[in-house]
């Protein structure tokens, strides 16, 4: 049988244009804007035809281009520039996680989940819980926290959605080559990591990635490798993709898998957070290597890790919460209870509220039984999640129930626009670093209006020509007229006609 091998070429980087290689693999540029500009002036076209993808854009990048930036001297200026914010802000010593309340955290906060999303060129989310994730991951970067994420890598990612000429949704699928992602093999010295879970009668193996994200590193875990079967490698073919019997080997890999990864990369975090019930089972497989490790009974090992763990619930109705049937957990966990030296029964109550013995085995409520701290995301979804799991804790009154609530943020460069932050370093000087400061953003106020509205109507500018651009992909995709295809260029003028 023949042996295929697949190579990737790429053009030769100029030594005096290394930098963009090293900015590329760290996804500090996202929330930089004169690190995003720097890759945009590099090929504007090539910059969209990536979907913003500096590491895709340098394997395409015309070597006559390359060799032409080696010789500009602005654009070399403002590497060196950027570059050099870029090691300032990795070598920061004054920060909350060194010399602030941060610096009490010795051993790292684990941060599992389901998905991330960090930027539209690595399309490992689907939506507000991914984003949230993302957030919190570049956040605990510029807090500089002693802080680890734990996802899986999806082949496939979620999905794209397009709309037909009908105003049907089409879901076009992904194929993505990991290669073209800012991503590499994690290694422990020179080997690269591959785990191995059990699930069911055998051992599915998963191979490590590391993304850098500003100080922090996230580790994917891959199941799409020679090693696994056909089957096997499925797991992480799609977020949210498959049957039951797919999403349980997807949360048995995330959770449990998760847990291996982190001990073959020898770190030993001290905190344990779950984003949503998909990584509850890590909790259970911390208590298992307590058991048979330590030696602990079943109830003591629980103790000591529900101390460790943190979980926050974000779904306000239950249907929106995993649940998986006693006939299920019983086929993956069956043996997992003799390790854990329990009664599979027992073991199965920590998955229901105990009222009805007929219950689904929920994720959210083993999550809610295995952590000592447990949050909604906003005042008002922690008084409905206290209601909603309240019989988690029968005879308890409601206002009692342990689940607290901490408002979702944003990572605020992430989400400023890049001209207003300018606005802000013009008038008021480093304001990132006062970003919960009252009293310091009343300077807004001395900032000339004119300014301020100026700002905002060149964004509104933008914001309509993005919206024309898009709709002139639509209307050319679907074979429009060049009448209508020409009419795009009145879509929110104020001036034309209600019939356009």
């Amino acid at each position: 049988m023949p042996t295929f091998q697949t190579y990737n070429v790429t053009p030769i980087l100029p030594a005096t244009l290394e930098a963009l290689r090293e900015l590329s693999f760290n996804l500090w540029w996202t929330w930089e804007p004169t690190a995003r500009r720097l890759f945009r002036e590099l090929d504007p076209d090539l910059w969209d035809q990536t979907n913003h993808n500096p590491v895709r854009m340098l394997q395409l990048s015309r070597q006559s281009r390359l060799e032409e930036l080696a010789q500009d001297k602005n654009f070399l200026r403002e590497l060196k520039q950027v570059f050099q914010d870029f090691e300032k802000y990795l070598g920061r010593r004054e920060t909350y996680g060194k010399t602030g309340p941060g610096a009490a955290i010795k051993n790292p906060i684990a941060y599992f989940s389901a998905e991330f999303g960090f930027h539209e060129s690595i399309p490992n989310y689907s939506g507000g819980l991914g984003i949230l994730a993302g957030d919190h991951c570049k956040s605990a970067s510029d807090l500089d926290l002693n802080f680890v994420a734990i996802g899986l890598l999806y082949r496939h990612g979620y999905f794209r959605q397009q709309i037909d000429k009908d105003g049907v949704q089409a879901a076009i699928n992904l194929n993505q080559n990991f290669y073209h992602l800012p991503i590499r093999e994690a290694r422990r010295g020179e080997m690269k990591l591959l785990i191995s879970v059990p699930i069911l009668d055998r051992q599915v193996f998963a191979r490590v990635w590391e993304l850098r994200v500003g100080r922090v590193n996230v580790y994917l875990l891959d199941t799409d490798i020679p090693e696994n079967s056909v089957e096997d490698r499925r797991i992480t073919a799609e977020l949210y993709g498959g049957d039951l019997e797919m999403r349980m080997r997807q949360e048995i890999m995330l959770g449990i898998g998760g847990v291996k990864a982190l001990t073959a990369l020898g770190i030993q975090p001290d905190v344990f957070h779950m984003n949503e019930g998909h990584s509850a089972f890590l909790a259970l497989e911390r208590i298992r290597l307590n058991v048979v490790e330590k030696k602990l009974d079943f109830y003591s090992a629980l103790q000591v890790v529900a101390a460790a763990n943190v979980f926050s619930t974000h779904t306000p109705v239950p249907a929106g919460n995993d649940s998986f049937s006693r006939e299920m957990m019983q086929k993956y966990f069956g043996k997992f209870a003799e390790e854990l030296n329990i009664p599979f029964d027992e073991l199965f109550s920590f998955g229901h509220t105990r009222l009805n013995p007929d219950e689904p085995f929920s994720m959210t409520i083993l999550a809610l039984r295995l952590s000592r701290h447990a949050n909604g995301v906003s005042k008002l979804h922690g008084e409905v999640s206290r209601s909603l799991w309240k019989d988690v804790w029968s005879g308890v009154p409601m206002h009692e129930v342990p689940i607290t609530s901490i408002t979702n943020g944003v990572h605020t460069k992430t989400w400023m626009a890049p001209e207003f932050a300018a606005v802000y370093r013009k008038h008021l000087g480093d304001w990132e670093e006062h970003l919960t400061e009252a009293d310091f953003w009343r300077g807004v106020i001395d900032i000339p209006d004119a300014q301020l509205w100026e700002t905002h109507q060149q964004l509104k500018r933008r914001l309509i020509d993005f919206v024309r651009d898009r709709e002139r992909q639509r209307r050319e995709r679907l074979g429009e007229s060049p009448e209508s295809i020409r009419r795009v260029n009145r879509i929110l003028d104020p001036l034309a006609t209600r019939n356009d």
